[in-house]
């Protein structure tokens, strides 16, 4: 007998708990590999993200930078890549949870990246730890988040805007990271790095590839519809140095990322 998949996604999404939703995400996962959660129902299932009391979230501007040289610039970085992850999390199961009628496999993609979201925040909040200090330890930003709300009505535009835009923008700004976790001699934080990338270049792919699927059931040329829902949503356009082999790996064209880099 299946469940209605839903409002598992939906409970998932409103725990403020960490370990709790940590804990709802991978049962779902779980539960969705057996076969047990049906994603034909169509009762609504209420949508909040929850989450914990701290950190602090402040413009992206008021987040402190700090030089990686020192141990508390460096869990300071790490704290910034981990609020990201924990914002993943809840991306992952927004995207799965909020957009009904979509293929089996559109859910299953989003509720494994959730799954391996869950596993990114548990890895690199193991790193800040070694820095004696947490996740919740210093303010953070939520520019993430704030995209999701704004495409909340379209799931073409969320997959635009959200994995293949700004998740994306991880993929440049991961190795120049690494080489400065590198330098100041954390080593163990940088090939923890490592995984995520490999795994955010999928992430990202499957962004990309659900975008391409709904362009073509709208008759929409994917290149171009991207640039006027960047223009449209007033969103933040790619920024050059591009990590040119991993976006390519996770979709992009050559020709559009030449076209990326050139001005608007």
């Amino acid at each position: 007998m299946t469940e209605s998949l839903f409002p598992r996604l939906s409970n998932a999404l409103a725990a403020t708990d960490i370990a709790e939703k940590i804990e709802l995400t991978a049962k779902i996962a779980a539960d969705w590999r057996a076969g047990k959660l049906d994603w034909r129902d169509s009762t609504p299932a209420p949508l909040t993200c929850g989450r914990p009391a701290k950190p602090e979230l402040v413009t992206h501007k008021e987040v402190l930078q700090r030089s990686p040289q020192t141990p508390e610039g460096r869990a300071h970085l790490l704290h910034a890549i981990v609020h990201i992850e924990f914002t993943a999390i809840n991306l992952a199961l927004d995207h799965a949870a909020r957009f009904r009628n979509m293929p089996e496999q559109y859910y299953g993609d989003w509720i494994g990246v959730a799954a391996e979201e869950a596993e990114h925040f548990q890895l690199l909040r193991g790193r800040l730890q070694s820095l004696n200090h947490d996740y919740g330890d210093f303010p953070a930003h939520a520019g993430l988040w704030e995209m999701a709300e704004k495409t909340e009505n379209d799931v073409l535009a969320r997959m635009a805007l959200v994995p293949r835009l700004l998740e994306a923008r991880g993929l440049d700004a991961t190795p120049p990271i690494q080489k400065k976790l590198e330098a100041a001699g954390d080593h163990q934080s940088a090939r923890a790095l490592d995984i995520i990338l490999r795994d955010e270049i999928g992430h990202v792919g499957l962004g990309d590839r659900w975008f391409r699927y709904l362009c073509a059931e709208r008759n929409l040329a994917p290149e171009s519809t991207y640039r006027e829902l960047l223009t449209h949503f007033k969103a933040p356009w790619p920024q050059a140095p591009m990590n040119e082999s991993a976006r390519l790996s996770a979709g992009f064209s050559a020709d559009e990322l030449a076209g990326l880099t050139k001005k608007r």
